[in-house]
This record gives structure tokens, C-alpha cells and sequence, in this order.
């Protein structure tokens, strides 16, 4: 009688789906990344891509903003409405407008088109290490479980959720990590380059204005107001600071 075959624990496969009518460039991307334990899918389509991200579970989507039908700022928007899927930018423009407005829609991430497929990888695990850490389980550290109370707001960092006036707030992975730093050092001052430091998983160069970008996103969701704000304050050339809104002592 043969002994049965020993138990061995399944290889997450991470799921990845690539919105982009350049099929030469979808093809090295999978051939790229489908040995690293990725299984890549490709749409051609905006609307298509848009109706893939939304309706099937995905580790992250890359995307491109040059598209036919819809085009890669309205595909992420669609995903925005239902989805907190960490997304990835793609584009051929170098015009910091169009970064600006893909970061304030909702894009965890920008690249240019003429990336290297080591920076391609490294922004990739960036963007999903979030998403991965917060739905693993592992066992989390006090730090990591307990529920953050200011004001109306709650946060729980272990299912990565926050709820304000009793109402869960939608947030893209990066704007949920730069709202749970700013938590965990309410009423002291973070400055850019800490904030950079804490929701960036890479050495090489960023894109400095996201921050202020993302920061602008978590305000309208959090209602405030930048001349009047109720959570998030700006400290000029020193960077920003959460605080209690039912407090008068900051």
C-alpha cells in the first residue's frame, strides 16, 4: 500500500489584470511576471477593462491612460465607485498634470511607458504589500488590532477599514496607510519624507507631489476643509498633522 503524497500548503497566485490596447507591451509584462507567481490577464478595452476590475477579485490592475472607448481616467473612476483594488498607471504622457489627476481619482501609482521591468515589479509589490498585509493572517501586533478613536472617527487597522459618523469611508490602500500613520501620531507633525518613508516600499525616486495629491483626496473624504480643517492640518515646510476635531487644545 503507497503512503499518500505529504500535505503542502497551496502558492498564492496573485492575480493581475492589464488594461492596455498595447498588446506587444501586455505580452512582455506577462512574460515578465508570470514566472514571479503572477497570473496576468489583459483587456484591450476601456468599458471591458473597467467591467473585468470591477466584477472579478484582482491582487492590483495596471492601466493604461491612453485607451479606446473609455479612457484609463474614466475606467479608474468607474472602479472607484465599488473598489479599492490598488491600481497602477500606465502612460506615454510625461505631463505632470495627467499624474496629478490620475493620483486624485484614485491611482495608488504612476509609471511612465518607458519603465524597466525591475521598476515595474517593485512599484507592483509596493502598491499591493497593503492590500496583502492587511488580508493576510498573520498574527497582529497590538499596534496593528487596536481600533484608533478621534473624534467621529474609527479606524481598525487590522481589517484596514474606517468609519466616519458611523458611516465606512471608501479609501484607495495608499490614502487608508496615510490616514493610519497620521492616527497613530495625532497631534504631532509628519513630515513628507516620513510619510513617503511609511506608505512606500521602494529606494528609488517618487513622484513628491502625490502626498499632497493623496492628502487633498483623504480631506474631501474626510470632509474637511484645507483653510478650515476639522482632522488634517498643513504646517508650512514641516508637513501635516491629524487632530481631534472635539478638542481646542492643538
Amino acid at each position: 500500500m503507497s503512503s499518500a503524497p505529504p500535505v503542502t500548503s497551496p502558492v498564492e497566485v496573485r492575480r493581475l489584470l492589464v488594461i492596455d490596447d498595447d498588446r506587444k507591451l501586455c505580452r512582455l509584462i506577462r512574460d515578465y511576471l508570470e514566472p514571479l507567481g503572477y497570473s496576468v490577464e489583459a483587456v484591450h478595452e476601456g468599458a471591458e477593462g473597467a467591467r473585468r476590475a470591477i466584477e472579478q477579485p484582482w491582487h492590483a490592475v495596471i492601466l493604461d491612460v491612453m485607451l479606446p472607448g473609455l479612457d484609463g481616467f474614466q475606467v479608474l473612476q468607474q472602479i472607484r465607485k465599488t473598489n479599492d483594488v490598488p491600481v497602477l498607471m500606465l502612460t506615454a504622457r510625461g505631463d505632470e498634470a495627467d499624474r496629478i489627476v490620475g493620483l486624485e481619482i484614485g491611482a495608488d501609482d504612476y509609471l511612465p511607458k518607458t519603465f524597466s521591468s525591475r521598476e515595474l515589479l517593485a512599484r507592483l509589490r509596493a502598491v499591493t504589500r497593503r492590500t496583502k498585509s492587511g488580508a493576510s493572517g498573520a498574527k497582529e501586533s497590538s499596534e496593528d488590532s487596536d481600533e484608533l478613536v478621534i473624534g467621529p472617527l474609527r479606524i481598525h487597522p487590522e481589517s484596514r477599514t474606517a468609519v466616519l459618523d458611523d458611516k465606512p469611508m471608501v479609501l484607495t490602500p495608499v490614502e487608508f496607510d496615510l490616514l493610519l500613520s497620521l492616527a497613530r501620531a495625532r497631534g504631532r507633525v509628519r513630515s513628507r519624507e516620513q510619510l513617503l518613508d511609511e506608505i512606500r516600499d521602494r529606494n528609488f525616486d517618487v513622484f513628491d507631489r502625490s502626498i499632497d495629491v493623496h492628502i487633498s483626496a483623504l480631506r474631501r473624504k474626510l470632509g474637511d476643509d484645507a483653510k478650515a480643517p476639522r482632522f488634517i492640518r498643513t504646517l508650512r515646510s514641516a508637513g501635516y498633522m491629524l487632530v481631534d476635531p472635539n478638542r481646542t487644545d492643538f
